[in-house]
């Protein structure tokens, strides 16, 4: 899904909280542990929309994913109620379109023409886009290093792009997950100067709440006439509880006790765990390309990760 404010389908706008000393945070051993299972579930995404998506269809799939996300974090809105006034939803409607409603959809569509990895690997590419929104239309310092790794980002998009599995072309499903990464970049910069200092779990129960209705029509347009397998009922329950409303309230948690870099190393734990799910579960081929693509497109976020740490 997903940096510190690109590892999340909605980005992280939470207050910057006082943390434990280094050295404490250095024997903290459930951090990692924390890292490592808030990877595996959002590289679970990739496969449960894998699996749902062919049944569900792309619109129905999402609305489920965004319904049951906003009602885990429903609890968190309540509390914070009184710092959401009717003003601020108009704003709030139209970033969840850009972060959360068309992402899922793309990547949802993306599910059923490609291998859950494909879709896994192209969202990492949200941190560069990220940076590359914040230095065309915020003002923001890019710097040489940072520029390398956005063009090594996207050489490795083109490389996935040219793959094939199964003798398929994969391109257009490449294309349309780098497109969801792209918006959220958009949404992402956005969150950060227009809804910063709200409570970051409100933000996104709140987005969500907007994008489950607005996807709604289309859902009900697009509902599947043939009956729905267990599996695919299981597997989209699963994408909106456990990888959208949970999974956030782990993320932010997080955040809160180490700080927003040091969570954002889960960003290169979801492709890994993307690919590893599909590989174990489906029996999805890691072919040569995806492979080579993934390490540019890794190694490109580690790099332009290193340099904003500068």
């Amino acid at each position: 899904m997903l940096s510190a404010d690109a590892a999340a389908p909605t980005g992280s706008i939470a207050p910057t909280p006082r943390t434990a000393p280094p050295e404490a945070a250095a024997r903290d051993w459930k951090t990692p542990l924390e890292l490592a299972v808030l990877g595996a579930i959002w590289g679970a995404s990739f496969l449960f929309m894998r699996v749902a998506a062919p049944d569900f269809g792309a619109f129905p799939l999402v609305e489920m994913r965004l319904a049951l996300g906003a009602v885990v974090l429903l609890p968190f809105l309540w509390r914070a109620r009184r710092q959401f006034p009717l003003a601020l939803w108009p704003r709030l409607a139209g970033i969840s379109l850009i972060n959360s409603a068309v992402p899922f959809v793309l990547f949802a569509w993306a599910a059923t023409q490609a291998p859950a990895g494909i879709g896994a690997i192209s969202n990492a590419m949200t941190v560069l886009f990220t940076a590359l929104i914040g230095f065309l239309f915020f003002g923001e310092r890019i710097g040489t290093r940072r520029a390398v790794a956005l063009v090594a980002g996207f050489a490795g998009v083109v490389v996935l792009a040219s793959g094939k599995v199964a003798g398929a072309s994969i391109g257009l499903a490449v294309l349309a997950g780098a497109g969801a990464a792209f918006l959220y970049g958009i949404g992402i910069n956005l969150v950060r100067r227009h809804l910063t200092g709200l409570p970051a779990a409100a933000v996104a129960a709140a987005t969500l709440s907007c994008a489950a209705l607005l996807v709604a029509p289309l859902a009900v347009m697009h509902w599947p006439a043939t009956p729905v397998p267990p599996l695919s009922w299981l597997s989209a329950a699963l994408l909106g509880v456990l990888c959208t409303g949970i999974a956030f309230v782990m993320y932010y948690r997080l955040i809160a006790r180490i700080g927003a870099s040091r969570a954002a190393t889960v960003t290169y734990l979801v492709p890994l765990f993307g690919v590893a799910w599909a590989w174990w579960l489906l029996d999805e081929p890691l072919t040569l390309t995806m492979a080579i693509a993934g390490a540019i497109i890794l190694g490109s976020v580690a790099f332009s990760e290193r340099s904003s740490r500068r």
